[in-house]
């Protein structure tokens, strides 16, 4: 379809730079008030390209907001006991406030493993079993860094109370579909989680006010498929040929070109929910250390933040 779609595009970029920025003033104010330099660490085991280059940004990226970082590397060839020492190393490690572990780790090394080693309050990717029951408690600690950016954007449009809304998610991974159909409930959502052997994908979908599609194959959620006037929350990242012989693009869960012309309002890919990964990562870093030094976390952690985990 050609021409201006009618659905509000939902600018994850731009938000995820304002979240950066309120982080860094955060930072500043915790140095100069108590002293304390937030650290993150994250450890990379093997040389996957892809892992490579998030390791690298999601360091830069500490670094610009004032805070310490550290990229620990083990080679692939790494005994699971080497990589569970290492992290259990770094959870002792008061210089740190935060560990994530870059996945996938190589086929011989249990996440489950090393994931229990990793002290809860540092676990600031939220994927330890403490940050997992806490959430569906609806207890504080730390949100998972993707279905928290995907709750900041649903705020900004939706605003934190989501009572009498429908919420549809289709995809059921613990690192996107289980922790944000939590987050939805705790808003008084009315949520349903979907996936490969739910009937009627079409029709549950849609039914959702908020339509969130994490389901790992582009293009999937067609325009015919949602709301009139619906929020569309597209987690998927695809790489698929581009019209330039040789090349690739990268396209989300969502036809957007259809959806977007009947959707209230839409994320595109990319720039909408990708680049809120790394902004929720420092500032649950952030958060981190504000908790360790004894701090108010209302004074140093971001409103949209505390608002929406």
């Amino acid at each position: 379809m050609s021409g201006t779609p009618p659905a509000r595009l939902i600018d994850g970029a731009a938000v995820a730079a304002e979240l950066r920025r309120e982080v860094k003033e955060g930072v500043a104010r915790l140095k100069a008030d108590r002293g304390l330099v937030p650290g993150l660490a994250v450890v990379l085991v093997g040389e996957d390209p892809a892992s490579e280059v998030y390791v690298r940004s999601k360091v830069r990226e500490t670094g610009e907001a004032g805070m310490a970082s550290a990229a620990v590397r083990l080679p692939a060839t790494a005994s699971e006991a080497e990589v569970v020492g290492e992290v259990a190393r770094l959870s002792a490690d008061p210089a740190v406030h935060g560990i994530l572990v870059q996945m996938p780790l190589p086929a011989h090394i249990d996440p489950a493993r090393v994931l229990d080693a990793l002290a809860p309050e540092k676990d600031v990717d939220g994927l330890t079993p403490a940050s997992a029951g806490r959430l569906f408690l609806g207890r504080p600690g730390f949100v998972p860094c993707t279905p928290l950016g995907c709750r900041i954007l649903i705020a900004g449009i939706r605003g934190q109370s989501l009572a009498g809304l429908r919420a549809v998610v289709l995809g059921r991974s613990i690192l996107v579909g289980r922790p944000l159909g939590a987050l939805l409930l705790q808003s008084d959502a009315t949520v349903t989680m979907a996936h490969s052997r739910t009937g009627d994908l079409e029709g549950l979908a849609r039914s959702a006010d908020i339509l969130v599609a994490a389901v790992g194959r582009p293009g999937f959620v067609r325009g015919s498929w949602i709301k009139p006037g619906a929020t569309v929350v597209d987690v998927g990242i695809n790489r698929v040929p581009s019209e330039t012989p040789g090349k690739t693009r990268l396209v989300g869960d969502v036809a957007f070109d259809e959806a977007a012309q009947v959707a209230g309002a839409i994320t595109p890919v990319p720039k909408g929910v990708g680049p809120m990964t790394v902004a929720c990562l420092l500032a649950n870093t952030l958060k981190a250390a504000v908790v360790a030094g004894g701090a108010p976390v209302e004074s140093y952690l971001p409103m949209s933040v505390r608002a929406s985990s």
